[in-house]
């Protein structure tokens, strides 16, 4: 897999998902139901390794947000 551009852990951490799922579409060159795997990885890969850097807590992360 392609190393996806440093704004895309940005976003994640700021609740940005939309634009995450934008650059990791474009990087990767994958599907929507591809590039929300590839999102939901890497966002529990981050709330593992780096809990503090997000702006909301876990439970209201997400919220509002379907797909």
């Amino acid at each position: 897999m392609a190393e996806l551009p440093r704004s895309v852990d940005g976003d994640i951490f700021e609740h940005r998902i939309l634009p995450a799922l934008t650059t990791i579409r474009e990087t990767l060159s994958c599907s929507i139901p591809e590039a929300l795997d590839v999102f939901n990885d890497r966002y529990q890969e981050l709330r593992r390794d780096r809990p503090a850097e997000f702006t909301l807590d876990p439970d209201e992360y997400g919220r509002g947000f379907y797909s």
